[in-house]
């Protein structure tokens, strides 16, 4: 029986005056207590973004993520995305490698350009070679997972001839999930490699994605790659509360801060209520409800995006207080994620 695994991801961010007067040593142990809890409640995943700017904690994402690994057993750790762009991917793939190590083989990684550009400047890159860049990495991160010695040469980074590269990973190959927002070249690079697929829908209607996901399949089928190894995943904003009305009112309000911060950089109009509550209804993209309401919604993008194998909850980026966060993570693991199966079992009998 096909499952939808159940995931959580956090940039570590504080968006409302609530969650800033909390310290950044007390936000970040109370990140791994989330992530001890989502364990022990069932969940399958938990991913940390990479950002490099004020109000985000999450520049070193493996760094939190090895803290997790040593006070869980079973769940899944990830990032949320790796801004490869930016990154040398050596250290990356060394870092992630020791990961899984110490998880005992559980990490994985999100792969992507990011949605953020500060990290290019931040680090030496040029802006305008947004692409390329992810393109040559991608090239080399996949070269150095399926060769202990490697041998390339590209353009941003200087050549390898022969070096070993370590530590090895439990995990052989190594998990490695492409993340895409709306951009076809991206969902056609995923499928030209077989790599499993992340989705970040942040807006609008899910349903608008599912010729984007067919394309990924398409792809990948004209390049051989066996459909039923694929995998695609969901990451969009997401709460769980005893009910609907209370799930929406504590998330809107930190929901509205991150994205009116996001509003006045980049020009976009302020975001209101009505543009939130929008986003609630079945098309919608955000899975913010009470515990059947939400596991109805997942059943209902699944479809619309043709099977999904994975679906992760952001959850801070309304700066919800850690007991609320807490108590979403048991609603998940103990309702949610079972009332999903459940559903998925009556559809689709043995």
């Amino acid at each position: 029986m096909r499952k939808i695994q159940i995931g959580i991801d956090s940039f570590a961010a504080a968006f409302t005056e609530q969650s800033s007067r909390v310290s950044d040593s007390q936000r970040l142990l109370e990140l791994i207590e989330q992530i001890e809890y989502a364990d022990k409640m069932g969940l399958d995943s938990f991913g940390v973004g990479e950002h490099h700017r004020k109000g985000f904690l999450d520049s070193a994402p493996v760094v939190i993520l090895g803290a997790a690994a040593v006070r869980t057993s079973k769940i899944r750790l990830t990032s949320a995305v790796t801004v490869l762009s930016a990154a040398d991917p050596v250290r990356v793939f060394q870092e992630f490698a020791t990961l899984d190590l110490l998880s005992k083989g559980r990490a994985e990684m999100v792969a992507g350009r990011g949605s953020f550009v500060e990290a290019f400047p931040l680090f030496g890159y040029d802006l305008s070679d947004y692409d390329e860049l992810y393109e040559e990495k991608l090239d080399l991160l996949l070269m150095i997972r399926d060769n202990e010695n490697v041998t390339w040469s590209g353009t941003f980074r200087p050549s390898l001839a022969g070096q070993g590269v370590y530590p090895r990973p439990v995990q052989n190959p190594f998990p490695i999930w492409i993340g895409v927002g709306g951009t076809p070249e991206s969902f056609v690079r995923a499928g030209k490699l077989g790599l499993p697929l992340m989705v970040a829908i942040i807006g609008g209607e899910t349903g608008d994605f599912g010729p984007l996901v067919e394309l990924y399949k398409k792809t990948a089928q004209r390049y051989k790659h066996p459909l039923d190894q694929l995998k695609v995943g969901m990451h969009s904003p997401g709460y769980v509360a005893e009910t609907f009305q209370k799930a929406a009112d504590d998330f809107f309000p930190g929901w509205a801060g991150a994205m009116n911060s996001i509003s006045t950089e980049r020009g976009w109009r302020p975001m209101n209520r009505a543009d939130f509550d929008a986003q609630l209804g079945p098309d919608g993209a955000f899975l913010i409800g009470d515990p059947d309401q939400v596991a109805e919604k997942i059943i209902h993008h699944s479809k619309e995006l043709g099977g999904l194998t994975r679906v992760t909850f952001m959850m801070n980026a309304a700066s919800l207080p850690h007991e609320k966060i807490m108590r979403a993570i048991e609603l998940l693991g103990t309702r949610v994620a079972p009332l999903v199966q459940e559903k998925l079992e009556k559809e689709n009998p043995e």
